[in-house]
């Protein structure tokens, strides 16, 4: 078992790279099919949009899916999937096709993002540790392989359409081998007994608020991440003055403190809690950006950035473990709701800053994010009240029986 355990663990760090890559590669074609297709930046953000609802829509199906059938078996097809989509952008040849490729492209990665965070879920609860944050950090590794690989195919003269099916046929592969490894995740079957009666009246009740706490925080730290991934370069560009070249660098130091972060969470979580890891890396990513905010110097500026990507690395994963110690039986359909709305704050951060430079410059509309990670912070300890009923759950089941002297 432990073996197999070993080798679940693996196929899933393999998944979340694949993830990675698939959205890394439309990202870094994202130039060449904005002008291909003839599309001002404003219309290609508005296409986004499209990509992120297909993506919302996904998740929601995947994750009913995944409690019914088992993560393991959805998690190979949403890969299949992925990948098989990610051509079509490349492949759009007008504004319209690429809306409707976006979407089913949208909706398939979501089938596949879902997934594999519900099968994750399950890994970590067999190896009874944290490890969910790793899995995230490989998500991170896939991007920076898609940027790597962008560049090749690009100096080898492939344009979007064959760059993007050569990632697309790997993954297909990385999915299919893949898929022997994983931890079998299904319900055992229903019974027919008052319990089973109460666990499917169980599955058919709303979802608890504490799901949707999650699902609020998790909108609020990935808005964040979001007004990072779009914003950073922009920032030491146009309020500090810096050259493109050194601009560039600030999301790259926001990316690789993010992976570091990530790398090291799981051990902090171990000792401390992920009451602990969430609280005080909010408030860590709340001190990075608002050096950033208020920082005239370039050097302060990187600093700043770099705290907000180790404050943020953590955050994520913890809220997506919490949905396991929540509700069980239900641990994809509640991961799909998190992740959903989390997914949508991604997509509106950089949205919500540039509406927000209309009023303020772009370094003050990054205050907005500080109220975010302080908000996140106080809000923490949703995660410790999640913990502590599956502490006292778990010391219930063992304690005696009591015994009633006549």
């Amino acid at each position: 078992m432990e073996r197999s355990l070993r080798s679940a663990r693996a196929a899933n760090f393999v998944y979340f790279a694949l993830c990675g890559s698939l959205i890394g590669t439309w990202v870094v074609h994202i130039p060449a099919i904005e002008e291909r297709v003839g599309i001002s930046h404003a219309t290609l953000g508005s296409l986004l949009v499209l990509l992120g609802l297909g993506a919302f829509t996904g998740m929601r199906v995947a994750g009913r899916l995944a409690d019914r059938l088992g993560a393991h078996m959805v998690l190979p097809i949403g890969g299949v999937l992925s990948s098989t989509t990610l051509v079509l952008p490349g492949l759009s040849p007008d504004l319209w096709t690429l809306a409707g490729a976006l979407l089913v492209f949208g909706f398939c990665n979501g089938c596949l993002d879902v997934s594999m965070n519900a099968h994750a879920v399950h890994v970590e609860k067999a190896y009874n540790r944290p490890i969910m944050s790793a899995f995230h950090a490989m998500f991170s590794v896939g991007g920076v392989i898609a940027a790597l690989v962008g560049v090749g195919t690009a100096s080898a003269g492939m344009g979007p359409p064959l760059g993007m099916a050569t990632v697309g046929a790997a993954g297909i592969v990385t999915a299919l081998v893949s898929a022997r490894a994983l931890l079998p995740t299904a319900p055992p079957p229903a019974t027919t007994t008052a319990d089973g009666e109460r666990e499917r009246a169980g599955k058919r009740r709303k979802p608890p608020g504490r799901i949707w706490m999650l699902a609020v925080l998790a909108a609020m730290v990935m808005l964040a991440e979001g007004a990072a991934n779009d914003w950073s370069a922009l920032h030491l560009k146009d309020i500090l003055g810096a050259p493109a070249s050194t601009a560039a660098l600030a999301y790259g130091t926001y990316a690789a403190a993010m992976t570091t972060g990530r790398l090291l969470a799981d051990r902090i979580s171990g000792r401390f809690g992920p009451m602990a890891v969430l609280r005080y890396g909010a408030v860590t990513a709340a001190v990075g950006i608002t050096v950033v905010s208020v920082t005239p110097w370039i050097w302060a500026a990187f600093a700043g950035w770099a705290l907000f990507g180790l404050g943020l690395s953590g955050c994520v994963p913890q809220l997506y473990s919490a949905t396991w110690r929540v509700a069980p039986s239900a641990a994809g359909a509640n991961i799909s709701r998190v992740a959903g709305l989390g997914y949508l704050g991604m997509l509106s951060g950089p949205a919500v800053i540039g509406w927000l430079t209309h009023l303020v410059p772009l370094n003050h509309a990054f205050l907005l994010l500080t109220l975010l990670c302080a908000i996140t912070a106080t809000a923490a300890g949703v995660l410790r009240t999640g913990s502590g009923r599956a502490r006292e759950a778990v010391r219930s089941s063992h304690r005696p029986p009591v015994r009633h002297d006549p």
